[in-house]
């Protein structure tokens, strides 16, 4: 008889193995969820389904991992990291154990280094943080190779997302903490936590009341449990502007100017900035501390200026400022402030377009006059084009300050995520950040009325930022989908995917101009067709209808995080039936066909909401996985409100085409566009940050003095 090679019986149990582990999974599935021909057919909360799911998720890293787990023992410095390390081991499917391959565990004079041969590796790293992207690289490549050399260079001193956790969607501690394993394993050291109203401040119960507020035992969790990991934690708060959600409330009128700005100047205002600063730093770690101050046009124009006058807003926002910072100082923090209140004032005034106006130029005497130990942070998330971003930067050095940058992974006023917009701005503005020696480098994910995304769904973003922290080039598509697969479990095209919720046919490149159809289609009257006009002849039903497909055959419902795409398909089910059914509805009215509209209204509109309530369920189950149940409630109504229009169109059609009315005055009203926002004006399919205005053009609440 032939003799085999040790390599072919290598070979051969490696095979074993993987057939042993999938005949277990088939008896797992069988005994979890009936057939094991029928895939998961469960997707709610029994326990069963749970405890089948967390099997499926960690058998899946045991196959990841070549059929067993990855034993290791590691050795040298590992007293700082052991914590961190226990905390990922399920997460990476390793084991540690004598017999397991020895890893030396070394410092470096700041690179990251891992390696290993066929019973040896290492990690040497300069920065604990670094040491946990090391110990994913390691697990990812010994996959696949049992020998590699891997260095790298950080780029930046400090790289991370921030959280808005101040729009509804307040992440549990939990939820924080998975979010914090993943960047972990990307190699991220910082997270900002941004809480207009959401943290408990002694004294001021309207302070985030019904909002979802952090106490101050959560945040102190939260912040032991990235430290583990080397990553600074850290408050970004309001001290000026934008406190709509604490200012509304008329017990605490005495802090309010305008409806979203502090009233500056008064003793009041003064000590709550105080016990803003106190209650916001007292948690972390870290000394630093983010006191916002953008987008303050509103500054001094109603109370402050009935009781002072007019006085310009530069000199009201430097005298405010000095008074944050001397708070911020007396508990040596270190403060970073939003840059755009600064540029706008020297371009004259203006929303944003002064702030990205090329032609502003800081005068010296106003350079001269603001604090130089505050880092500015310039914030970008449009941009596409390396000079743009080399002139902005150009106009904020005369500030004089340490300069940060903010860009953006696009989760915000959309059900998906921009990804053609995120990560084409984000390459070019990372690329340029480090041409000019900009070290700190943050993500943000904003939440916007209401927050309908979430930031977990934004995973790719961040991986690309974390990505460009450590190549000296722009990493690479190849690169980007093998570190993404690795550190969340779900491949690039799946999320790449959740970009088509809004780019569709008739966008501009990328869907450059943020048109957000996922939102607005969703949301509009099907009688009212607010948006008709804006996107008749694109053929959404078909568009819709193949991205639900395309959702459906990449889920993998043995992925941790694949519940994230429950919503984005129930949604595109929604839109294939309901984002052209005004443009049919009307069509049908004015041919007087009524046996279509008896059809629609018996028939299609009856399917769209059964439609619309699976996709509320969708949303709800994964809102309460990943968020507190404060603000759930707004989402709620929204969808309330779609299914009961649905339901009084049925009616309103029924009573024309069964003779009781004459008209259906909504269907004989001429469709406008919504806004110059529109393929006409080369603006995209349409876009809107407002629900309200989504839903009606008529009154939603009683207009009142903004002051």
């Amino acid at each position: 008889m032939k003799a085999i090679t040790m390599e072919t019986f290598a070979s051969f149990i490696v095979v074993l193995r993987l057939h042993l582990v999938n005949h277990i999974l088939t008896c797992f599935h069988h005994e979890f969820c009936g057939s094991p021909n029928k895939g998961l057919i469960y997707s709610g909360d029994s326990p069963n389904i749970k405890h089948y799911n967390d099997i499926m998720f960690n058998v899946r890293k045991i196959m990841d991992a070549g059929g067993f787990p990855m034993k290791f023992r590691f050795e040298g410095a590992v007293t700082d990291v052991m914590p961190g390390i226990e905390l990922l081991l399920d997460e990476l499917g390793v084991e540690l154990v004598e017999n397991g391959i020895p890893v030396e565990v070394a410092l470096s004079d700041g690179d990251l280094e891992v390696g290993r041969d066929r019973d040896h590796a290492y990690i040497r790293y300069g920065r604990k943080h670094q040491f946990f992207r090391g110990l994913g690289l390691l697990v990812q490549h010994s996959r696949q190779s049992d020998a590699f050399h891997l260095h790298e260079r950080q780029q930046f001193d400090q790289i991370g997302p921030m959280f808005d956790l101040s729009r509804n969607a307040v992440l549990t501690v939990d939820s924080f903490k998975l979010m914090l394993n993943k960047m972990a394993l990307m190699g991220m050291n910082s997270v900002m936590l941004y809480m207009e109203d959401t943290y408990q401040i002694e004294g001021e119960p309207y302070f985030g009341y019904m909002r979802g507020r952090y106490t101050q035992a959560e945040l102190k969790e939260m912040d032991d449990y990235a430290d583990q990991f080397g990553i600074e934690a850290f408050p970004s708060i309001q001290t000026l502007a934008h406190l709509e959600e604490f200012l509304k409330w008329e017990p605490i009128k005495h802090y309010r100017d305008t409806k979203g700005a502090l009233l500056v100047g008064s003793e009041q205002t003064d000590s709550l900035i105080e016990r803003m600063i106190e209650a916001a730093s007292t948690p972390f770690r870290s000394n630093k501390i983010h006191i916002g101050m953008d987008e303050a046009e509103e500054l001094g124009r109603g109370k402050y200026l009935d009781h002072n006058g007019y006085v310009s807003r530069f000199d009201i926002m430097i005298a405010h400022l000095d008074k944050v910072l001397a708070a911020v100082r007396k508990r040596g923090l270190k403060p970073m402030m939003w840059s755009d209140m600064f540029l706008k004032l020297a371009a004259g005034g203006g929303g944003d377009a002064a702030y990205y106006d090329k032609d502003t130029s800081i005068p010296e005497d106003m350079a001269r006059r603001i604090p130089k130990d505050v880092d500015m942070v310039y914030w970008d998330y449009t941009h596409m084009e390396p000079a743009d971003y080399e002139k902005l930067i150009a106009n904020h050095r005369p500030l004089g300050c340490n300069l940060v940058f903010a860009g953006a992974v696009w989760i915000f006023n959309t059900f998906g995520v921009n990804y053609g917009l995120s990560l084409n701005a984000s390459n070019v503005a990372l690329q340029v950040c480090k041409q000019e020696g900009i070290r700190e480098v943050y993500a943000t994910m904003w939440g916007d009325d209401g927050n309908e995304g979430n930031p977990f769904a934004a995973l790719l973003g961040l991986q690309l930022y974390a990505e460009h922290a450590y190549s000296e080039q722009e990493p690479s598509p190849a690169q980007l989908a093998e570190r993404v697969k690795f550190c969340t479990g779900i491949d690039m095209e799946a999320f790449l995917l959740l970009k088509d919720l809004d780019e569709i046919p008739g966008q501009e490149p990328n869907n450059a101009k943020q048109s957000n159809p996922s939102k607005f289609l969703l949301y509009q009257d099907v009688l009212l067709g607010m948006f008709d006009k804006q996107i008749e002849g694109l053929d959404l039903s078909n568009h819709y209808a193949e991205l639900e497909q395309n959702l459906r055959a990449k889920r993998d419902n043995t992925a941790e995080l694949d519940y994230l795409f429950e919503m984005p398909e129930k949604l595109s089910t929604v839109l294939k039936r309901k984002s052209e059914i005004g443009i049919l509805l009307k069509q049908a009215y004015d041919a007087k066909d009524v046996d279509t509209l008896r059809h629609m209204a018996k028939n299609v509109l009856p399917a769209i909401s059964k439609a619309v309530q699976e996709l509320r369920i969708a949303h709800r189950t994964q809102w309460h996985r990943m968020f507190k149940p404060f603000g759930w409630e707004v989402i709620d109504i929204r969808y309330g409100g779609v299914i009961t229009r649905l339901d009084t169109a049925a009616f309103r059609i029924l009573e024309y085409v069964e003779g009781r009315k004459a008209r259906i005055e909504e269907l004989e009203q001429e469709r406008l566009v919504f806004s110059t926002t529109n393929r006409d004006n080369h603006k995209g399919v349409g876009w809107c940050s407002h629900y309200y205005r989504m839903a009606s053009p008529n009154v939603f609440y009683h207009v009142l003095n903004p002051f």
